[in-house]
């Protein structure tokens, strides 16, 4: 390992002036806010996306292949609530990373990891629209493996990219506050420019681009059958597909929003002077990555009619039969149930 225990406390010090200096800082209206928000946001993530757990456990007519691809998503923004959230919260209150060096690099693993996982997935959704949508051909042939091997691809790629920073390929450190850990990307070094440029096009402009072209397409070929007048010969339920279509361009937006200032600060600290990089972003930057815990079961599920109908049926504690879930359903193959 490149750095050890007295690197860590060094280095801390070193980015923040002193734990002593900043504590009071730390106590500011900023941060008391901060911790305000981290616990806010943290419980909801939690327990919205334990609701959608639970949805998919009680239905079974919901567990289809594509659905399958939002219980991992859901899986992701747990592990990013359930860890990412309370480590932050406490080392604000504290006024600097209270859980060492291993616990630094273990929170910014995960939380790498679980990020990474989240746009992988993301970008599986958008492929699964598209082939359902534009190339029923190729929808039509994909199969539960299919779906299992799309969505490992996604895991996989999560586990590369997070584990390279603690093998050495760049590396994981305090935020500029010490509140946080993440990429230390106030050690501009080759090292650190290689990875970040890697991530950025592997796990930015990639899924980004994958994603506008999936649902760009799958909104033309919407316009193009709604024109045509279409509609009722295709084995489609187009309601369903106005949500996705409009979801999609919500999905495009947020996606940009959470993971954009993120990407500038890396881009900043590679091709400028990291020191020049505002404590605040530097803060602001990580916590809008972590949103996608909190607005993901909004689009997700929320706006799907049969999700919000089940939702609403457990709220109210009605039993399955009393819940009418229509039958027809946006997708063909990739959406029967995988208990059939």
């Amino acid at each position: 390992m490149r750095f050890n225990g007295d690197w860590f406390v060094y280095h801390t010090q070193r980015s923040t002036g002193g734990i002593s200096d900043t504590h009071d800082a730390f106590m500011s209206d900023f941060y008391l806010t901060l911790v305000f928000f981290l616990l806010f946001t943290g419980v909801i993530s939690l327990f919205s996306n334990i609701v959608v757990l639970l949805m998919f456990w009680k239905f079974k007519e919901l567990r289809t292949a594509t659905n399958f691809i939002i219980i991992n998503l859901a899986f992701t923004d747990i592990g990013v609530a359930g860890i990412g959230y309370p480590m932050s919260a406490a080392s604000d209150i504290h006024g600097s990373w209270k859980f060492g060096y291993a616990g630094c690099q273990i929170y910014a693993a995960l939380n790498i990891f679980f990020g990474m996982a989240s746009i992988g997935l993301l970008t599986v959704v958008a492929i699964d629209r598209y082939l359902t949508i534009c190339r029923p051909d190729i929808g039509q042939k994909m199969t539960m493996q299919s779906y299992n091997l799309l969505i490992l691809a996604a895991w996989l790629n999560a586990v590369f990219w997070s584990s390279m920073p603690v093998v050495g390929w760049a590396s994981y450190a305090p935020d500029p506050t010490g509140a946080t850990c993440t990429i230390n990307w106030r050690q501009n070094d080759v090292s650190f420019i290689s990875y970040t440029m890697a991530v950025i096009a592997v796990n930015f402009v990639l899924p980004l681009s994958a994603m506008f072209y999936c649902y760009y397409n799958v909104s033309a070929t919407v316009k193009r059958y709604k024109a045509s007048n279409c509609l009722d010969s295709a084995n489609i339920d187009w309601s369903d597909q106005m949500d996705v279509t409009k979801m999609s361009i919500v999905m495009i937006i947020m996606f940009l929003v959470a993971w954009s200032p993120y990407s500038i600060v890396c881009l900043w600290a590679s091709f400028g002077d990291p020191k020049t990089i505002p404590a605040p972003m530097a803060i602001i930057a990580p916590l809008f990555a972590k949103s996608s815990t909190f607005y993901n079961p909004c689009i997700y599920v929320i706006a799907n009619k049969k999700f919000r109908r089940a939702i609403i049926g457990m709220v109210r504690c009605q039993t399955r039969q009393r819940i009418t879930i229509n039958s027809q359903v946006p997708m063909t193959t990739s959406q029967q149930p995988l208990t059939q």
